[in-house]
């Protein structure tokens, strides 16, 4: 399936390849951005990365775009056509949830207490860590190489440690003993349920390659 696809078109790999780089790039300058945040007093470069990260979504959008014209305007199988975009746009759905969550800490003025620090800060860690196995997984699947289920496994432990931190971070931002103002609870809250959201959907597009994968050997 892929195979017809990439020895008719190289401009469409090429293009996924490139989306992959501005995916990675737009990962890399959330998690900076992010750790600027938490950290005490230490926000002098927060809105740089945020404009970059919404850069760089922008691009992946773009990019996206390009792709899906360039397939569309020439003669391709339409199931190949169909599971390219579903892939990528599933894949794009992350930094959209990178941007918007760079968006609430910078316009809702949040700020991390220290009793949450090290657990929100774990789950951006796992978090950054499963959009990197995926990434590797997509690169193994375009080059038809071995790991694919590997990267899949992985990214399924990954994601169930953040489930894990999740739950214990909303409990913890809901302890009737913690002195947080009900409001900021709420928005710490939609905090942490935006940032499980990268994990999940990176099992969900882990998933979706793993099938690809399957498929294309049928």
């Amino acid at each position: 399936m892929f195979k017809f696809l990439f020895k008719k078109e190289n401009i469409v790999e090429n293009l996924i390849y490139k989306y992959l780089e501005t995916f990675d790039k737009t990962r890399d300058n959330f998690s900076q951005a992010f750790y600027l945040c938490v950290e005490e007093g230490n926000c002098r470069d927060f809105d740089f990365l945020a404009e970059q990260t919404n850069k760089y979504e922008s691009m992946a959008d773009d990019i996206i775009d390009e792709i899906n014209n360039q397939m569309y305007g020439k003669v391709l199988i339409p199931d190949s056509r169909e599971d390219v975009m579903n892939l990528l746009l599933g894949l794009d759905k992350i930094p959209h949830i990178f941007e918007k969550s760079l968006f609430m800490i910078k316009y809702q003025n949040l700020h991390i207490p220290g009793f949450l620090f090290q657990d929100i800060r774990n789950l951006v860690d796992i978090s950054v860590e499963t959009c990197e196995i995926l990434a590797l997984q997509v690169k193994h699947f375009l080059k038809m190489e071995k790991g694919i289920r590997d990267c899949m496994n992985r990214i399924d432990v990954k994601e169930s440690h953040c489930d894990h931190l999740e739950k214990n971070l909303i409990a913890d931002i809901f302890d009737p003993n913690s002195d947080i103002d009900p409001y900021l609870r709420l928005q710490f809250k939609e905090l942490v349920v935006r940032i499980g959201d990268i994990s999940d959907q990176a099992d969900r597009v882990s998933k979706l390659v793993n099938v690809l994968s399957l498929k294309r050997r049928v």
